[in-house]
């Protein structure tokens, strides 16, 4: 008897050193007492829930008996916070936030007339470097984890996103003019190629193609980046369907087929595309979108201020198109995160369709998240809180009084929250910001840079304003 009571001593000794070792190795981080929306299938929320991440994917979500099982060196306390995937911008040009605020005057033809010739005379390397920090330091700050851009010298821009921690789909511009990286029409594709080259395999990088628009790019070229986009395997990044006359404005489209229908007889459209705006698509368009597979960037906000229409997002959502949230260039909507936007989404779909009663505010917290996701094709990895996906998770903390109160966490954060709600971003497993505090880069030094250029800028913005409002719409 007494050899038997030592013998179950000894393996309840060694059970718990088991138990004791596993607890201490078995996470990175742990995030506990918030109030879980996971965005997956189910659109389970987890009050009280437990987030578990080992290195940069989430081993387990649960409920606080999680927290018996697992230990981590870093514990963060959500304190009834919202613990939710971070959110997924799916189309902007970011290095334009260094010409925020400008040309807003009236100007008609803000495009070719303001835009360009802007772009033309400034952008350098150094202002698109300097200006991704600027930008993805204010996506960090506010709760934006991955986000998709159309630009220039995207080499800058990757170094600058992977210094402040971002995770992003990068597409290079090509466009049938020449420009500040390509001195001959259609270069981007060359730097495009080389860019694909150094960043396929980046964990945090997906390097793209970014022909500008069907009105800006040669029918042949389309095709060529189609076919090496295939070779590659990388996404396609394009405008589609954001003015009403794209039809007229594509070169050798005698049979003014639309932007969309145009596309699909070129034979490039399919699920390797994101399609930016789609604002005015019939409904043999929608059709063909949701035959392809392609994504769609749905930019409320920015078509608002730009006059240029409502995308028929509600149509497109109720087909279960892939479509995510976007802002556009910061000079489009003057913001790059998405809190504006999510308002947006909705109430831009029920004065377009006299119904209050639809994309009701979860339904946007899908298209932020999820939606956005599977928009970008990158749904396997990113979008919802679920075992085995990376760990892209912000906290948005509930204790400040345009927070209270939380009876509807979708409703509190689409109509109530704002940038300075989001309290910890963590992309790939990494804390980037936690209580509002940066931890990967200096802000100080990001707004003396910014400084100088905004004093570089300022006098010739201000006369080319004065010749681009003379400019003629060319919606006209």
């Amino acid at each position: 008897m007494k050899k038997l009571t030592l013998s179950l001593l000894a393996v309840s000794l060694l059970s718990a050193c088991s138990q004791t070792s596993q607890l201490n190795h078995n996470a990175s981080l742990i995030i506990k007492n918030g109030q879980v929306l996971t965005m997956n299938d189910n659109k389970d929320i987890i009050e009280q829930g437990v987030v578990v991440v080992k290195g940069d994917q989430i081993i387990a979500i649960g409920t606080k008996a999680l927290l018996k099982q697992y230990s981590a060196s870093k514990v963060i306390d959500a304190e009834d916070g919202i613990v939710m995937p971070g959110m997924i911008n799916t189309h902007n040009h970011l290095p334009m936030i260094a010409f925020r605020g400008l040309g807003e005057e009236g100007i008609a033809n803000r495009l070719f007339a303001y835009f360009f010739p802007l772009e033309k005379e400034k952008l350098s390397r150094d202002l698109i470097y300097q200006a991704t920090r600027l930008g993805t330091l204010d996506l960090a700050q506010s709760g934006v984890t991955t986000y998709a851009d159309m630009y220039y010298h995207m080499d800058e821009m990757a170094k600058a996103t992977k210094e402040i921690g971002l995770r992003a789909v990068l597409g290079e511009t090509v466009i049938k003019f020449p420009v500040v990286d390509a001195k001959e029409p259609h270069g981007g594709i060359e730097y495009a190629k080389q860019f694909i080259r150094e960043y396929k395999n980046d964990p945090l990088i997906t390097p793209a193609f970014a022909p500008h628009a069907v009105y800006t790019v040669a029918e042949d070229k389309l095709q060529e980046i189609n076919t090496l986009s295939k070779q590659l395997d990388v996404p396609v990044l394009i405008h589609v369907s954001e003015f009403g006359n794209e039809a007229e404005r594509i070169q050798d489209n005698t049979d003014k087929l639309s932007p969309v229908a145009w596309l699909n007889k070129i034979g490039v459209l399919n699920d390797r595309m994101v399609l930016a705006h789609s604002i005015h698509l019939t409904k043999e368009d929608i059709a063909l979108v949701k035959q392809s597979g392609a994504g769609i960037a749905y930019n409320p906000m920015a078509n608002a201020k730009g006059a240029t229409g409502i995308a028929p997002a509600w149509e497109m959502y109720q087909q279960d198109i892939p479509m995510g949230l976007g802002t556009d260039g910061p000079m489009s909507s003057n913001q790059v995160d998405l809190w504006r936007t999510l308002s947006y989404a909705a109430n831009m779909q029920r004065l377009k369709h006299d119904d209050r009663t639809i994309m009701i505010p979860e339904q946007v917290i899908e298209l932020a998240t999820i939606g956005g996701a599977k928009a970008l094709h990158m749904d396997d990895e990113i979008g919802s809180l679920e075992t085995g996906k990376k760990a892209d998770i912000i906290i948005v903390e509930t204790d400040s009084a345009n927070m209270r109160p939380n009876y509807n966490p979708y409703a509190t954060l689409v109509y109530q929250a704002n940038p300075s709600n989001v309290d910890t971003t963590i992309v790939n497993g990494k804390v980037v910001m936690e209580n509002r505090q940066m931890k990967t880069v200096n802000v100080k030094s990001i707004n003396q840079e910014i400084d100088k250029i905004e004093s570089d800028i300022q006098d010739f913005a201000k006369e080319l304003a004065k010749d681009a409002i003379k400019s003629p719409s060319l919606m006209k």
